[in-house]
């Protein structure tokens, strides 16, 4: 198995939910999503299965028989080893202890902000800001839900702290507008000026050397 399968970032997740119960990758999934929208975006079965599979070569997992539920075909139950329980400690401590610089697309994109013209980039930062506002008040709705059904609030505290991140940035757009409109903030010598914004770019668009 690839030594990059070991270093998927859904390997914390996956030992973190072992950690708790035994528990077989269907199961595994369901809950993975439940818990986080990050996790429902970006684990596919294939991935999760590919990665319990890399975890068990490498020992950090261990099969503990097969589970019929229902009429429901049998699954693989698997458990976390003491070899994963000592790899999960480690990469939690040492990814909680070093703050990485973490590259965005907005992080990226935020770099030039000056070639979209002061009327553009406050365009565009306006419409961010509010889907920002769409998407955390939709966030705590959920987070209130998974808490006042009993999730334990450990097992959500990433929304927590997603949260805190999003009502950061849009403070943090709300003042970068400000400074547009009043000209505290204004682009360098030979920045776009203002121009009829282009059309915007979707997500399926490929990308063409005409």
């Amino acid at each position: 198995m690839p030594r990059r399968a070991l270093d998927n970032p859904i390997v914390v997740a996956v030992l973190g939910l072992l950690l708790e119960q035994p528990s077989h990758p269907h199961q595994m999934l369901a809950e993975l999503r439940r818990r986080s929208d990050n996790h429902a975006a970006a684990i596919t079965r294939g991935t999760l299965y590919n990665t319990v599979a890399a975890l068990t070569e490498a020992g950090w997992l261990a099969s503990q028989g097969r589970q019929r539920s229902g009429n429901r075909p049998e699954r693989t139950v698997y458990a976390l080893t003491e070899e994963g329980r000592h790899e999960l400690v480690r990469r939690l401590d040492f990814q909680i202890r070093n703050p990485e610089r973490e590259f965005t697309q907005f992080l990226g994109a935020v770099t030039y902000l000056g070639a979209l013209g002061v009327s553009g980039a406050e365009k565009a930062l306006a419409e961010r800001a509010r889907r920002l506002r769409q998407r955390t008040a939709a966030d705590e709705e959920r987070l209130a839900e998974a808490l006042a059904t009993g999730v334990p609030r450990l097992h959500v505290i990433e929304t927590e702290y997603a949260l805190c991140l999003a009502r950061a940035e849009e403070t943090w757009i709300g003042s970068v507008i400000d400074d547009l409109r009043t000209g505290a903030l204004t682009s360098p010598t030979g920045a776009a000026k203002d121009c009829a914004p282009l059309p915007p770019v979707t997500q399926d668009r490929k990308g063409s050397n005409e």
